[in-house]
Formats: C-alpha cells, sequence, structure tokens
C-alpha cells in the first residue's frame, strides 16, 4: 500500500468564497491555493495539519461524485484548548452559535457554528467525563 501523504474534506459549494473569508478571518487558515473555482485551505502545523478545500460545484474538472453540499450528513470537529473562550470570541466577532456551550457527561465541552456552506462546526475541548459514565461500555476485546 502506498503512503498516505495528507488528506482533507473537499466541500462542494458556490459559496467557497464566503468559507474562504470565514475560516481565514475566525479561525486562523491560511490560503495554500485559490483559483475561481477551488480553494484550499491549512493551518500551519503543530501538533497535526489540517486542511480544507472548497469547489465551486459548475467547474469542468470536478471530481465524479459530490453533489452541493447541502449541510447534511457531516459534521467537522475542531478540537480546541479552551472551547469556553473561543465561544466567546467567535460570539463576540458576530458569529452566530447554533448550539450553545455545553458541558457532555462523557468529557467535552463543546458549541457549535454552522459556516457560510451549512457545514456544522463541533468545537470541542476535552474534559474529564463524569465519574463512571465510561464504565457503562467496556472497551472492546481485540
Amino acid at each position: 500500500m502506498s503512503r498516505l501523504q495528507s488528506s482533507y474534506p473537499l466541500i462542494t459549494t458556490p459559496r467557497h468564497f464566503a468559507c474562504r473569508d470565514f475560516y481565514v478571518r475566525h479561525f486562523g487558515f491560511e490560503v495554500g491555493f485559490e483559483a475561481s473555482w477551488f480553494i484550499l485551505l491549512t493551518q500551519p502545523p503543530g501538533d497535526g495539519s489540517i486542511a480544507l478545500a472548497f469547489m465551486h460545484p459548475e467547474h469542468p474538472s470536478s471530481p465524479p461524485g459530490p453533489d452541493v453540499f447541502d449541510g447534511r450528513g457531516m459534521l467537522l470537529t475542531l478540537q480546541v484548548d479552551d472551547a469556553e473562550a473561543e465561544s466567546r470570541r467567535l460570539a463576540a466577532a458576530g458569529v452566530p452559535i447554533s448550539y450553545a456551550l455545553h458541558r457532555e457527561r462523557w468529557g467535552q465541552l463543546r458549541f457549535q457554528v454552522i459556516d457560510p456552506a451549512g457545514l456544522v462546526l463541533d468545537i470541542v475541548e476535552q474534559v474529564e467525563p463524569d465519574a463512571g459514565f465510561w464504565e457503562a461500555w467496556p472497551a472492546p476485546v481485540i
């Protein structure tokens, strides 16, 4: 098997420029490549590289299969160090919070926003789970 070099989701949307502006402004992404029909956004390497791509649906080089994204069937998780601070920062910047900051019993502090293409961003911070929560789901024996 050939070694994977990278991976990124490709969102097919006529709002690819609005998506570019949203991720650059609110999440610090950089434009890695841009054409009139395709945009690749990257985060500077840290603990791992992060990339997203957006493609206009009417370009002739569109690969087979991707319908225009309608916001259903996908959620993109962005893990952060401080979900509460991120929630305040984004709200102050005018980004509507679609799911208010909430502490989940399994060990996440999370909130959600929706990007211009309709993609739900699940912004999470890992926290301690409620005592005994995971004992109900023992690890599988392999």
